[in-house]
């Protein structure tokens, strides 16, 4: 039997390793990217084949159900014609700005990056600070994404063939998912989960790794290890 971590694509296989998946202990983590074993899943049986959405990226799919959650993917796409606007705060246009300044830079697009940059402080320098937000609410609002933004999004851009939504959408849904485990690892462990080790953030997708040093390759986004920066003054 083998296992798939569905924030990485590492494969467990059992046969290979000696020992059976679900004989390994409670605190054993992917070695590629830190996911705790809950954020595995058996892969496909026999005669399962992944599919290509139509924006062309590959979800392991079976039944119109997501690859790394079963949760189904159908969505009213009237939601995306008719919908009602509503203002940014200031601190949701600073963080646009900066990930559009972050595609400038993967396009060495340095002008544009440079501009979008500007605006990203300008916008960051008016927000105001923002109360401390606890574990519990921070994991309610990842599992919004999870359950509800992601695959909403997933139907827009296969209704619309839009091969960039559809990027957004496996690299942002990946990187809340280790989001997640983390969370889940700081809320058991408290604040020995963080000693004697290091934080690490992928400037290109956003993915975070908990460790001495940065993975070689992100495990999302594939660019090499010097793309990540490590969080001081924590």
């Amino acid at each position: 039997m083998k296992y798939k971590c569905q924030i990485c694509g590492y494969v467990y296989d059992e046969e290979a390793e000696g020992v059976k998946f679900t004989d390994l202990p409670a605190d054993w983590k992917c070695p590629w990217c830190g996911a705790s074993k809950s954020d595995f899943a058996p892969e496909h049986a026999p005669g399962q084949t992944a599919t290509a959405n139509a924006g062309g990226l590959t979800d392991e799919t079976a039944g119109g159900e997501d690859s790394s959650s079963g949760r189904a993917t159908s969505c009213d796409s009237e939601t995306f014609i008719h919908h009602e606007e509503r203002r940014l705060s200031t601190g949701q246009l600073a963080a646009i700005c900066s990930n559009l300044a972050r595609g400038c830079e993967k396009q060495y697009r340095s002008e544009e990056q440079a501009r979008f940059m500007e605006l990203a402080r300008w916008f960051d320098n008016i927000t105001p600070e923002a109360s401390e937000s606890g574990v519990d609410e921070l994991l309610s609002l990842i599992d919004m994404d999870l359950k509800h933004n992601y695959p909403s999004l997933s139907s827009a851009g296969t209704a619309e063939g839009d091969r960039g939504a559809l990027r957004v959408k496996v690299w942002g849904e990946k990187v809340s998912m280790i989001q997640k485990s983390l969370l889940e690892r700081y809320r058991r462990d408290g604040e020995q989960f963080l000693e004697n080790t290091e934080i690490w953030i992928c400037t290109v997708c956003g993915f975070i790794f908990v460790g001495d040093k940065a993975p070689a390759i992100c495990p999302v986004c594939k660019v090499p290890d010097w793309k990540f920066e490590k969080v001081n003054g924590r």
